[in-house]
């Protein structure tokens, strides 16, 4: 289970990434096609053409990181969302955990907290 501060977010790259790719060219891409600062401790994913395979980079105050992610079976299928050739979208870190495991987001539906529940009854 992944456990992220509510601070760090997770920017998902539309369109696909060449998996060749590593620290370098991954942060020039977050420059380019995120529009973020790679280095702000932020995630960012990168997804390739045939949807099996990811890489998460982000910085940890001394470095860059990588983590990448081959499924056997099946393809990663929360990137459906991200149709378009260029920018990116916000996804959560319970969603990230979810498709890391190879869960398909496009039927999920995320239950209202107490906090949903009460802003609803008072409008």
């Amino acid at each position: 289970m992944l456990s992220l501060p509510p601070s760090v977010r997770l920017f998902v790259a539309r369109g696909v990434t060449d998996m060749r790719k590593s620290f370098d060219t991954l942060a020039a891409l977050v420059i380019e096609v995120i529009e973020q600062d790679p280095q702000s401790g932020h995630l960012f994913l990168f997804v390739n053409r045939r949807r099996d395979r990811l890489k998460v980079l982000w910085w940890d105050r001394s470095g860059y990181c990588l983590l990448a992610k081959r499924l056997e079976h099946g393809q990663f299928r929360v990137f459906d969302r991200a149709a378009g050739n260029s920018g990116s979208f916000e996804m959560s870190a319970s969603e990230l955990a979810l498709i890391l495991e190879g869960i398909d987001l496009r039927g999920a539906k995320r239950r209202l907290s107490h906090d949903d529940v009460k802003r609803r009854v008072s409008i």
